[in-house]
């Protein structure tokens, strides 16, 4: 899952007293930015294991900090605090650490077993990683449903162009990960390239929402 990681902090963002949509994209990816930054390091650790599911190569076998539920909860616990402390509000606070925790939950549907309740054995994961015919209409219904609701749910004075682009920034990144060459083994390009994707998307996020207002109910 990638672009569907999305679909909770476009809803999110339709809610009052939210925090703004770049910060939600960020909480969405929280969890994979974490595990990036921890990747280069080696605190935790991931290889390339070409057919080890149908869609994805990476064999990610050791990230108790990052795709535990545990390590999930704390993730979105400090970056609540960190929104409550920015904002004073709390709503956005709570919405936003939803956001960074439901980052495991998806993962659970579409991971093979690699996820941990607290970091160690036993593993879970449903495998639709090895279903496309299942995970990819999946995810695309996800962000889909979801840029729909966050559109009709807020408004901009200039229609929703800037929506639209992030849409199209979304579909692309999308296709790259699904159908762009594959990096034969690990090396520290992988997680510069992911923690570049979630700048560039957070980033477009927020020019997409900086002039969307909840609509009245």
């Amino acid at each position: 899952m990638f672009i569907g990681h999305f679909a909770p902090a476009l809803v999110v963002a339709a809610r009052p007293k939210a925090a703004g949509l770049g910060a939600l994209f960020i909480a969405a990816q929280l969890v994979d930015i974490g595990f990036a930054a921890l990747l280069i390091p080696g605190v935790e650790a991931m290889r390339i294991v070409p057919g080890i599911t149908a869609m994805n190569p990476m064999d990610l076998y050791h990230m108790p900090f990052t795709h535990s539920l545990l390590g999930a909860s704390l993730w979105a616990a400090a970056f609540g605090l960190l929104v409550w402390a920015s904002t004073r509000r709390r709503p956005a606070a709570i919405g936003a650490a939803l956001v960074v925790v439901s980052h495991w939950f998806v993962d659970l549907f579409v991971h093979i077993p690699d996820l941990t309740l607290f970091g160690t054995p036993p593993k879970l994961g449903l495998g639709l990683w090895n279903y496309p015919a299942v995970a990819m209409p999946l995810e695309i219904l996800l962000i889909g449903g979801a840029l729909f609701w966050y559109a009709r749910r807020t408004q901009a004075p200039s229609g929703n162009w800037r929506l639209w682009i992030l849409a199209v920034l979304l579909a692309l990144f999308q296709a790259i990960d699904w159908f762009g060459p594959k990096e034969p083994i690990y090396s520290p390009a992988i997680p510069a390239t992911m923690l570049t994707a979630y700048a560039v998307l957070a980033l477009a996020a927020a020019w997409a929402g900086a002039n969307r207002t909840v609509r009245a109910a």
